[in-house]
């Protein structure tokens, strides 16, 4: 049931006339994920076409909102359809290319690097996470990017469910802190239950908004968690920012590894140098100290010495990992040897971006 305070909202919405349909905002279905926090505080995507005029649109329908009694802070993402119809808009053609020709945005880090997986369910939030987690406790000042919007899972495995940034003087947003990490995700501005379903201008507007609208503060190392494949946002990422290196990360079986092997060419063909191979899964240790290897053993590193890749390390199933995670208190927060794997990845991949390219990272195997 919706609360007063939601439906004073969307009259607010309805205030503000969709110059395509003529209705009000809400009412013309242009507004979604909106999330109102018993604390006043407002957000809420608003769905429009491609073009600079569009965001006069978000300040007013943000603007409306901001007056409504009761509400304290208002955070609008914009994003963008092509669509048919009324509401017809140029497509945007995206094409990898060493020399983007969109608009680059100011670095926020002194390196900024993608996690990569190009498979699903290998683990690469996980790994994200305590790379993070584990850079920041080496002193460093490390931020974290959720850019997958489809499932955006930082906020669970950070502890930070239900946060919402706070807006600067300038109208950024401020990132959500946890473990010493600065963390920004779609997760904290739509409501968790609600379905993100957006095509792909749409992903990549949001994706850019995260990276442009967020105040980083100065950071030494910003790492990107990307969604699964080499899609969409890997192309808006390689396009809105000169990323420093990409990391990805694999379980030893073939299924994945022939991912990688895509994955790896894609980032070699935008001009983003792959950092190195992280092995996640590597295997199972029994109690008495044997280890099974579940989905076959050393797949990943063959593959990187197989493609000239820098092979940094591997992880073995570790129920910690995944309890760390569904905690929202990451593994590498900790004293485990799962921590000190971590720490010694975290220099690693700290190398590995200073280093020359003919200079090898170096190897970092769990015992």
């Amino acid at each position: 049931m919706s609360s007063a305070l939601e439906t004073s909202v969307r009259a607010a919405l309805d205030s503000v006339v969709d110059p395509v349909s003529g209705k009000g905002l809400s009412a013309s279905g242009r507004v979604t994920g909106l999330v109102v926090r018993p604390d006043g505080k407002i957000g809420f995507v608003l769905e429009t076409g491609v073009g600079a005029a569009d965001e006069p649109l978000r300040k007013a329908a943000e603007a409306a909102v901001a007056r409504v009694a009761g509400v304290h802070a208002v955070t609008a993402v914009l994003t963008a359809e092509a669509t048919t119809g009324a509401r017809t808009v140029a497509p945007q053609r995206i094409a990898p290319s060493p020399a983007p020709a969109a608009p680059m945005v100011a670095k926020p880090a002194r390196g900024v690097i993608a996690v990569a997986s190009a498979k699903g369910g290998v683990g690469k939030s996980t790994v994200a996470v305590n790379l993070a987690v584990a850079a920041a406790r080496s002193g460093l000042r490390v931020g974290l990017l959720d850019a997958d919007v489809f499932g955006p899972s930082l906020p669970t495995m950070l502890g930070t469910v239900g946060q919402r940034p706070e807006l600067t003087a300038a109208k950024k947003m401020k990132p959500i802190m946890a473990h010493g990490v600065a963390s920004m995700s779609i997760g904290y501005l739509v409501d968790p239950d609600q379905a993100v379903v957006w095509r792909g201008p749409m992903v990549m507007s949001a994706v850019s908004q995260l990276i442009n609208d967020t105040d980083w503060g100065d950071l030494d190392l910003l790492f990107i968690d990307t969604p699964p494949g080499t899609g969409e946002v890997q192309l808006t990422l390689v396009q809105k920012l000169a990323l420093d290196g990409a990391i990805i990360v694999s379980t030893p079986q073939e299924v994945a590894l022939a991912d990688v092997r895509r994955g790896v060419g894609m980032f070699r063909k935008t001009a983003a140098p792959v950092l190195g191979l992280i092995e996640n899964m590597a295997w199972f240790e029994q109690q008495d100290g044997s280890r099974t290897y579940i989905f076959g053993k050393e797949g990943a590193q063959r593959t990187a010495a197989e493609m000239g890749v820098p092979f940094l390390g591997a992880l073995p199933i570790l129920s910690l990992l995944r309890e760390g995670g569904d905690a929202g208190i990451p593994a590498a927060a900790g004293t485990s040897t799962a921590a000190e794997a971590f720490r010694l990845l975290a220099e690693a991949v700290n190398e590995a971006l200073a280093a020359s390219p003919n200079k090898p990272a170096p190897k970092i195997m769990f015992e």
